[in-house]
């Protein structure tokens, strides 16, 4: 039977939906006709298969408190397995509410105030303000750009380490900078961590938009030993399009900081899940693997065009194309406008919204963050709004 087609070229208007990307420059920022490609939140609609699971619940009209079936554990257990090939275990699994509250509930579960924890600069800003508002100090480990490519740097992380330093949270594969981290990479990591023993919170959420040539590795996989200190945090929701569900998974092999890591979502109350999102990441992690991997080949095509279109026409702007995430960097710095006026820019002159570079750590400053999850027409006419603007730009 041949697989089902999907039209990711089909446009999908999501204005005055409520929605955070696409209301929040109108509502907030006062700035109407705004092509948003900011927050990582993607402009195609859910697997059809997840939209009919959804409604075939939604039609029984009672939404009272769910459990949790053994079906949803095993989708789970087997996506791992078919798509990752890690064999993970039902007695290493929970459940929470997204990613960003279970970087809040590790920090404070397996921390004291005070503590010292790592993170490898430019990242995604949440790492810094779930440290910071749980009264522990961050320690940066700045990434290092060489070789036109990001790259960790192990021998700093060596010496910043010492008797205070409890964590490092890992993002794999990178948001913002797009990398996927090679198997030597997170073998050379890993053996820091055990050598050293700290705890790793791997936040791996992005790790289905992977492109040619490169391969999403689980760190928790590398080894027993690995395994034993890691808590991987991941959701169906980047991947599937289905974030507003909040429902997100925590894989934790270590029985007593899993214990432990329960105890802190019980006491805080989190522990009844959203119905929707229990069937909806059923669902995706169930029927979902034609649609993803259609989708990660438009979103390489997007990624492509959208290299071109710079390379070709706008010069001044570097396009760093990423090996995973939906999501790339834009080095402005040759626009030579400091970093409120290049906001204002693409704002106000070409109307697209990005997220300043800046807010995953001074390493950005002068570059912007740009989500390319959207259709070919719409990425079409944001590029074309940037070069009317940096042509404008060029003859003021």
């Amino acid at each position: 039977m041949n697989a089902r087609k999907y039209d990711f070229d089909q446009p999908l208007d999501r204005r005055n939906t409520c929605s955070l990307k696409w209301d929040f420059c109108q509502k907030v920022l006062g700035v109407p006709d705004v092509i948003p490609m900011w927050v990582a939140d993607m402009d195609f609609p859910a697997p059809p298969e997840v939209v009919e699971a959804i409604k075939k619940r939604a039609e029984h009209g009672a939404y009272g408190y769910p459990l949790v079936p053994d079906s949803f554990w095993t989708s789970i257990i087997n996506w791992m397995k078919n798509r990752h090939n890690w064999e993970i275990k039902r007695d290493w699994l929970t459940r929470a509410p997204g990613v960003v509250p279970s970087l809040n509930i590790c920090v404070q579960t397996y921390t004291s105030p005070g503590d010292k924890i790592i993170v490898q600069s430019p990242v995604y800003y949440p790492f810094f303000s779930a440290v910071e508002n749980n009264g522990r100090r961050i320690v940066k480990n700045p990434l290092i750009y060489k070789d036109n490519r990001w790259q960790m740097d192990l021998a700093d992380l060596r010496r910043k380490i010492d008797g205070r330093t409890r964590m490092l949270i890992l993002c794999s594969p990178h948001n913002p900078v797009g990398r996927v981290w090679s198997r030597e990479e997170l073998e050379d990591l890993a053996e820091i961590i055990i050598e050293h023993d700290l705890l790793l919170v791997s936040d791996e959420i992005h790790e289905e938009h992977v492109y040619r040539g490169f391969k999403h590795l689980p760190i928790s996989s590398l080894s027993p030993e690995i395994a034993d200190r890691t808590i991987t945090l991941t959701a169906a929701s980047k991947a599937f399009n289905i974030a507003g569900l909040t429902t997100s998974i925590a894989i934790i092999p270590n029985e007593k900081l899993l214990n432990l890591y329960n105890i802190r979502t019980e006491n805080l109350g989190l522990t009844t899940g959203n119905i929707f999102g229990l069937v909806a990441l059923e669902a995706a992690y169930t029927h979902g693997q034609a649609w993803i991997e259609q989708l990660v080949e438009y979103l390489e095509g997007n990624m492509e065009f959208a290299r071109r279109f710079f390379e070709e026409r706008l010069p001044e702007i570097k396009f760093l194309k990423p090996e995973g995430t939906y999501l790339a960097l834009l080095d402005c710095r040759s626009l030579g406008l400091p970093q409120p006026e290049l906001n204002d820019f693409f704002l106000k002159k070409a109307r697209v919204y990005f997220d300043q570079g800046p807010i995953f750590g001074e390493e950005l400053e002068g570059f912007e963050r740009m989500n390319l999850a959207c259709p070919r027409q719409l990425l079409t006419e944001a590029l074309q709004r940037i070069e009317k603007a940096v042509t404008e730009l060029r003859t003021s």
